[in-house]
């Protein structure tokens, strides 16, 4: 069975997280330059088996796109065109930051560490896992989008 990989797409950094094969737990893997991105997802998908990509999908407290959604829906694009055997899905990310920055706080960690600035974008990935996994296996399904769905899918 195969991971879930969480995106937390920046425009300069992307945050990633990953589940274990049983898609229950979720942790942070890495901070990722913009740039980088493809390249790094080529190399860990061939040592590690994931079949499902969860994208944070950018939102206005309003429920309209944010102006950084163009940037993701972009990267969406590619990823499901170099991609096309994962699934991808997309997941609202509102609070995610504000959420992984007050956890942060929380953690008792030193404050040089706490502002590391990938930490806050791969704790945000970890919370945009969470929700997905709770959503995808519970009865939230409606909240989450479906980009590609690949002809190896199971369901």
């Amino acid at each position: 069975m195969g991971r879930i990989l969480a995106v937390d797409y920046g425009e300069k950094r992307i945050g990633l997280a990953v589940s274990d094969s049983s898609k229950i737990i979720a942790t942070k893997l890495d901070t990722v330059a913009n740039k980088e991105i493809f390249k790094y997802l080529n190399d860990y998908f061939t040592k590690e088996n994931v079949d499902m990509i969860d994208v944070g999908n950018p939102k206005q407290m309003n429920n309209t796109t944010s102006q950084s959604a163009q940037g993701v829906m972009a990267f969406v694009k590619k990823l499901s065109e170099t991609f096309p055997q994962k699934d991808i899905f997309m997941i609202d990310e509102r609070y995610t930051s504000k959420i992984a920055s007050h956890t942060i706080a929380l953690s008792g960690m030193k404050k040089k560490k706490r502002q590391e600035k990938g930490l806050i974008d791969e704790v945000s990935a970890v919370l945009i896992l969470q929700d997905f996994m709770q959503m995808y296996q519970g009865t939230g399904k409606n909240n989450i989008i479906c980009v590609n769905k690949s002809s190896n899918s199971q369901e």
